[in-house]
């Protein structure tokens, strides 16, 4: 039925796709009244209703794929997306907020074994503690999406969720404001998120992301819980790395227990000492610049964080924040004034680097742990300086083989 109304909306005129949109939304009725939406929510929520064909990452039959948008994580170097003023203006505000809720974050970091300074870091990180207001309605957002989007039967699902949240009364229309990809609340939760996670902290019957602090961040706490987070264990290590280290090393895939990276060479900053049970804690190498920059050596919570959002800087932004309401210390080793390649050249990388099978993951233009490594690894075999960095030279190289 769906790609019907596809069909309408590529040769009718807007009056007409903007019918056929109706007519998909009235279709998913039956499987709002399956999850619990009533009849009156569904009307109401859904009368006069209209997509937002400026959404990005649709496809609309007659045009160009718009393709998702080139996220800051994914596009900016390290020292632009981790900004230091930034940071510490985020930070002070952390102080004072972590005082303000002292009593309900001591009592969620006891119950999960999260640390405040960690949810602090989420909220200041997704929504800059409440202070930015979402541009989208949530509702249109996700009906497009379920429509005309890339994933459009996880959209579905989230459509009707969210409709079932409108009519628990937990939130208003007005209020439910969201990112483009549909993440709402003061912590960004995906309505099924909010299902999943979502803890009354408050007590006051209902879970409110959207207005109750001890909620957001209980619910982000659980969030992290849910996803493996382990009491006790830090996030990453900055370290100092050997000159000579093998870059391509730096891959999840890859772990030693930390005490035996430091047998390798690797040296904590700053002079600190690792206790033994620091040491036999198992970790994975990052270094977000390739040879360039900080290194970290990343445990389980580095990914769980990553499970939040899936991109290496985020989970250094909030975790560095983190650290930095207990600590005034920027990273130990600045960034380098390295040049980001553009989303369009990292993708005929990862394509080049796929037809000598180098790389195996997705051709998304996003220059992860995985891409950097598949270079460094191309890099040797070319003779070349091997630094896991992408640049123009690498591409060009590596486009030259055939």
């Amino acid at each position: 039925m769906v790609s019907l109304f596809l069909a309408a909306l590529a040769i009718q005129p807007a009056r007409a796709a903007d019918a056929a949109f109706t007519q998909f939304i009235a279709s998913l009725w039956s499987e709002a009244e399956a999850a619990g939406v009533s009849r009156a929510t569904f009307d109401q929520q859904t009368r006069g209703l209209e997509p937002d064909y400026k959404l990005p990452d649709l496809i609309l039959p007659g045009r160009p794929a718009t393709g998702a948008p080139s996220q800051a994580e994914f596009v900016q170097v390290p020292a632009d997306y981790i900004k230091e003023a930034a940071i510490a203006n985020l930070a002070g505000e952390g102080q004072r907020l972590l005082q303000k809720y002292r009593a309900q974050l001591n009592e969620i970091e006891k119950s999960s074994g999260v640390p405040a300074t960690v949810m602090l870091a989420i909220w200041g990180r997704e929504t800059d503690y409440g202070r930015y207001t979402l541009p989208y309605d949530l509702v249109r957002v996700l009906a497009t999406q379920a429509y005309v989007g890339r994933r459009k039967d996880t959209y579905r699902n989230e459509f009707i969720l969210a409709l079932k949240i409108l009519g628990e009364g937990v939130v208003t229309r007005k209020d439910m404001r969201s990112s483009w990809a549909g993440a709402t609340g003061l912590t960004q939760f995906l309505p099924s998120e909010y299902y999943k996670h979502g803890v009354d902290f408050d007590h006051d019957g209902r879970i409110d992301i959207w207005h109750s602090v001890p909620d957001a961040l209980a619910s982000a706490a659980q969030q992290l819980v849910n996803k493996g987070w382990q009491s006790g264990l830090r996030w990453a290590y900055e370290v100092q790395a050997p000159a000579k280290v093998d870059c391509t090393s730096g891959v999840p895939e890859v772990t030693k227990p930390i005490g035996q990276w430091l047998r390798e060479g690797f040296v904590p900053v700053r002079g600190q000492k690792l206790s033994a049970a620091e040491q036999a804690q198992s970790a994975s190498l990052l270094q977000p610049e390739g040879i360039y920059g900080p290194s970290f050596l990343t445990t389980t919570n580095y990914f769980v964080i990553k499970e939040y959002n899936f991109s290496d800087l985020y989970v250094l932004y909030v975790g560095h924040l983190s650290d930095r309401m207990t600590s005034p210390q920027p990273f130990a080793t600045p960034w380098s004034a390295s040049k980001q390649l553009r989303t369009k050249d990292v993708e005929a990388m990862q394509r080049g680097l796929t037809r000598v099978g180098l790389y195996k993951d997705k051709i998304d233009g996003k220059a992860g742990m995985q891409t950097r490594a598949a270079l460094g690894a191309y890099q040797k075999s070319a003779g070349l300086k091997v630094d896991c960095w992408p640049s123009e030279e690498v591409l060009r190289s590596i486009q030259a083989v055939r």
